[in-house]
């Protein structure tokens, strides 16, 4: 049988998904309501 707790003492995160992460929060990402607006007044500048 698997000992939870055994296993929980062996994990170490990744890396990678830290250094992700960080990216993430450090950095102002559009999302796809940001988009959708800025394509909207795009076309509403051209009419």
């Amino acid at each position: 049988m698997i000992d939870f707790e055994e296993e929980l003492k062996k994990f170490h995160p990744c890396l990678e998904v830290a250094d992700t992460e960080e990216n993430v929060k450090n950095h102002d990402l559009a999302d796809m309501v940001d988009i959708i607006v800025g394509v909207v007044k795009e076309s509403a500048k051209d009419e």
